[in-house]
């Protein structure tokens, strides 16, 4: 299986694999409301942009956020929440592997 990182940092992996960024970038649109007097607004997801088309034994790298919007089998986001994430003073240093959407 090859993966390709579509974020603009590097993914460190437990058992010390890097995959770099790919230099190719998948985001997601967003806009969002005026505050309210608590200083809190809403925010609207929008349009997935420069996510490629499937392509067999490819997986794509994305933010979490991208990886819930489009539910794809093929694109993943790296495992922050689980337990076996590595921290050092609260910065994720590496992560287990990755999740689906």
């Amino acid at each position: 299986m090859k993966f390709i990182n579509l974020t603009p940092h590097a993914i460190n992996l437990n058992d010390g694999t890097i995959l770099p960024a790919s230099g190719m970038l998948c985001r997601i649109s967003s806009t969002h409301t005026d505050f309210d007097i608590n200083g809190v607004c809403d925010i609207q997801w929008g349009v997935v942009g420069g996510l490629p088309d499937p392509e067999a034994g490819v997986i794509y790298i994305v933010s979490g956020i991208v990886a819930g919007a489009v539910r794809r089998p093929d694109v993943v986001s790296p495992a922050t929440g689980h337990a076996n994430t590595v921290r050092r003073d609260g910065l994720i240093v590496s992560v287990p592997g990755f999740v689906r959407g």
